[in-house]
């Protein structure tokens, strides 16, 4: 406990009887070793728990929401800490959102749409959202950017539509798009609001530069 906490052990040991105080815990003497457990009968412990699964509530709230944009995202999925769980309150949400080639990135529908959704989105994980905007046609572009592309793949949790790494498979196998994209650094964040969305071929351009 104290190793996880990042504590002392006799600090441990205090806070540990405090929470056995307040019936968050119960602890028990055997053989000599002290034995503790949550109470989840408790009221505090079960609010404790609910925080602990927060982010696996956050993203399943963040697929329902997905479900109301429209025109409907060829892809859409997290990435980055958030999606690995290594997130923290100074984190972003990364997003990669890919368009149907018939939705030009000025269509009104979906700026409206997606637009809401990351307004939504941004009050669901309580963090800014950074987003990565582009097309069907144009993430062949993106997989070249290699360092940026392998954080998609490996972090990817689809919200909506097909997985990121599928939608390029047609265009060249995934593995063979990772091992031969060429060296790159990588893309700078992107900022979530409207006015600020890139596509990317700009993305691209500016990390193989």
């Amino acid at each position: 406990i104290a190793l996880l906490a990042g504590v002392s052990r006799d600090r441990a040991s205090i806070e540990i009887r405090r929470l056995v105080v307040l019936g968050i815990v119960s602890r028990r003497e055997v053989a000599g070793a002290s034995l503790v457990k949550l109470e989840r009968t408790n009221a505090a412990a079960l609010a404790l728990l609910a925080l602990a699964d927060a982010r696996s509530t956050a993203i399943s709230r963040l697929g329902e929401l997905a479900k109301s944009i429209e025109p409907v995202p060829a892809s859409l999925a997290l990435f980055g800490s958030f999606a690995r769980g290594t997130d923290d309150a100074e984190s972003d949400l990364d997003v990669l959102a890919v368009r149907s080639d018939e939705v030009k990135p000025d269509d009104s529908s979906w700026l409206d749409s997606f637009g809401n959704w990351q307004d939504l989105a941004r009050v669901v994980v309580g963090n800014p959202v950074n987003v990565i905007e582009t097309s069907r046609h144009e993430l062949p572009a993106l997989a070249r950017t290699q360092s940026l592309w392998r954080t998609i793949v490996e972090d990817a949790i689809t919200l909506s539509g097909e997985e990121p790494s599928q939608i390029v498979a047609p265009v060249r196998d995934r593995a063979t798009v990772v091992s031969q994209a060429v060296q790159s650094s990588p893309a700078r964040r992107l900022s979530g609001r409207k006015s600020e969305v890139q596509t990317a071929k700009p993305i691209a351009r500016a990390a193989m530069a």
